[in-house]
């Protein structure tokens, strides 16, 4: 009896490593040498050596690529980012290169701060922040980033934190790359307004048009000595779970307050930043099941005073992802550029650093099980790099090293060196 085979739509062939981001330790990666990955619309049916896939996959009528001298890894899922923003901060980054002094910075007629951003994005057109977030997320997808979380904040305004939400998945529906919204109305408040009255609006206002209009999955809160407490963050969180919005934090960037203990109580989804967490917290953090964001391009660009630990969250036992938080005060849209950092700079090793990139971004945002992972009835969300070794991805500094990007089966980037 001839044994049934699946037919495939395309095969990946003769990888020099394929990286399924498999198994259950912080630097399992899962890797296959001389490897195949089969795919049928928009779904992985076969992954491993060319035995083991032929023995059940047809592919004679299949598109073939082949990989030879070439690593194949799951797409990068961008777990933290602010990408809808009006204008640029460019000027206040440059002069901060040589000079951190208000009075100085003012003298030269430089603005300064969140609400600057605020401001442009707000007087922005509808228009203008569709055209310039269809520019980044392309350069995203082009560095291999298929999935990526894309956070409001910058309206501070019913109408503006809807309207950046509300853009957001209109570039959604008309890009390549996958975008996963969240509401982050607390991320900061109005000079207009008291910090009491502004968690009112959200409560009362936003959080009920995001939920009619279906606008976001999660819901964060920045929780700061400069931001929102633990009080205010507990009555934000439950007007957003009571709405259906699942839960995040952004907490100890600045300084502790409790925030990170929050999140293991509440058991958030993820709790992002956490420069200024304890150890202890990290353990209970771990043990609640909360994910770590850790976003080291933010703490290059502001050069923070106090890195996160990513060496002890890890051995604490604490799942971290990795993440662009791409922002106007922090513009990168490289994953591999964060990798390079996440090891030269906080000791995280390459493995570790490229699960922190895939598999684990796509538990911070609950996909994994369909993504983040190269994997038989997952999502055929892949890149081709065109180096030898995997470690080459944190070596080759500067460089892009994607040849091509696979979005569920179809090849939406493909570059020629």
């Amino acid at each position: 009896m001839v044994k049934h085979k699946e037919k495939a739509d395309l095969v990946i062939i003769n990888a020099n490593e394929v990286l399924t981001c498999t198994g259950d330790q912080a630097d399992s990666i899962g890797i296959i040498t001389n490897g195949w990955v089969a795919i049928r619309g928009e779904k992985i049916i076969a992954v491993g050596s060319k035995e083991e896939v032929n023995q059940h996959i047809d592919f004679e009528q299949a598109e073939i690529i082949d990989a030879t001298g070439k690593v194949v890894a799951p797409g990068f899922v961008d777990s933290h980012t602010h990408t809808v923003f009006g204008g640029s901060r460019v000027k206040e980054y440059a002069a901060k290169m040589t000079t951190s002094d208000p009075a100085e910075l003012k003298r030269r007629g430089i603005e300064t701060g969140v609400m600057v951003s605020v401001n442009k994005t707000r007087n922005a057109t509808r228009e203008e922040l569709y055209e310039t977030t269809q520019q980044k997320v392309r350069r995203m997808l082009e560095a291999g980033t298929t999935t990526v979380e894309v956070k409001s904040g910058y309206g501070l305004s019913t109408k503006d934190e809807l309207r950046i939400l509300e853009v957001a998945a209109e570039v959604n529906a008309n890009s390549d790359i996958d975008i996963v919204n969240t509401f982050l109305g607390a991320h900061g408040w109005p000079t207009d307004m008291t910090k009491e009255q502004y968690i009112d609006l959200i409560i009362e206002e936003m959080i009920p048009e995001v939920q009619r209009r279906n606008l976001a999955t999660f819901h964060d809160v920045w929780i700061e000595d400069s931001h929102f407490d633990v009080e205010d963050t507990i009555r934000l969180l439950e007007a957003g779970e009571k709405a259906g919005l699942k839960s995040k934090v952004h907490t100890d960037a600045y300084s502790y307050i409790g925030g990170s203990d929050l999140a293991a109580e509440m058991k958030v989804v993820s709790a992002d930043h956490l420069n200024y967490t304890p150890p202890h917290v990290m353990k209970k953090m771990a043990e609640a099941g909360v994910i770590g964001v850790l976003m080291p391009t933010l703490d290059f660009a502001v050069a923070h005073k106090r890195p996160f630990d990513a060496r002890t969250m890890i051995d604490s036992g604490l799942t971290v992802a990795l993440a662009t938080n791409l922002n106007p005060g922090n513009w990168t849209d490289s994953m591999q550029f964060v990798m390079v950092l996440a090891c030269r700079l906080y000791g995280m090793s390459p493995e570790e650093a490229i699960r922190a990139a895939t598999i684990n971004g796509a538990k911070s945002l609950l996909l994994d099980n369909d993504r983040g992972s190269i994997e038989k009835g997952k999502l055929a969300d892949i890149q081709i790099w065109d180096i030898p070794t995997y470690e080459h991805v944190i070596y080759r500094l500067g460089s892009n090293v994607v040849e091509r990007v696979i979005k569920k089966g179809k090849t939406v980037v493909s570059r020629n060196y």
